[in-house]
């Protein structure tokens, strides 16, 4: 009997999993023109290396390297280029806004490090700075999009985008995948969420106010040009 149930819970997460496959290749060919262009323009407009890489936490909070296209210059003091703001170029906030500086992370998706859909994945520093019941976004892969994206993007606070993660754990099943990736391409169409306000992207998290786990770090967290989107 248990045998049976737990052949039934892996079942969808099967099927999940070889469409998150199919998908991303049939994708990632198609747009290999695309990705080439994309390529050879940040290639010019911000250098190399092309490809922006990040460790992220994944599945149970596994770490994984993330690829994307870069969006900002490196850091440089004599320049002045120190904050996210200042390093982001009108290039990289076309790429964000239209989300093509995600194509490679399709990539990820191959590898299967994450999903097509499911939370999106955040930086490791994060992991002790989650309530229990925030940290279960984790027990499943992140995805390329999820619910929080569609319900606001980084407009939404992160209690409430770590409420939706979970949310999406608990509910999740095919028609809905099919009904949030139908969202983001109308999310990206329309430009909505790209960032919170007073931020490029969305600020660092550092915890929900009232929890305090005994192994929190909360210091803040220096990143390579991308931020934690």
């Amino acid at each position: 009997m248990d045998a049976d149930l737990s052949l039934r819970r892996r079942s969808p997460e099967r099927s999940k999993r070889i469409i998150d496959v199919v998908v991303a290749a049939v994708v990632l060919i198609l747009a290999t023109p695309l990705l080439i262009m994309v390529a050879a323009l940040v290639a010019v407009g911000l250098g190399r290396p092309v490809l922006f890489r990040q460790c992220r936490a994944g599945l149970h909070g596994q770490p994984f390297e993330m690829v994307k296209f870069r969006t900002m210059r490196p850091p440089n003091l004599k320049l002045g280029l120190l904050g996210d703001s200042d390093r982001l170029t009108p290039l990289g906030r076309w790429l964000r806004a239209t989300s093509l500086d995600e194509l490679p992370t399709l990539w990820n998706v191959l590898r299967g490090d994450m999903s097509l859909v499911g939370p999106r994945p955040l930086l490791p520093e994060y992991l002790s700075r989650y309530s229990p019941h925030q940290a279960r976004r984790h027990e499943i892969r992140p995805g390329v999009t999820g619910l929080a994206q569609i319900r606001g993007r980084n407009s939404l606070s992160w209690e409430e985008k770590l409420d939706f993660d979970v949310r999406y754990v608990d509910s999740h099943n095919l028609r809905g995948d099919l009904t949030i990736v139908a969202a983001t391409v109308r999310t990206v169409l329309r430009r909505e969420g790209i960032s919170a306000a007073g931020s490029v992207t969305a600020p660092e998290f550092l915890g929900t106010p009232g929890w305090s786990s005994p192994h929190s770090d909360s210091r803040p967290v220096t990143t390579r040009s991308g931020g934690a989107r």
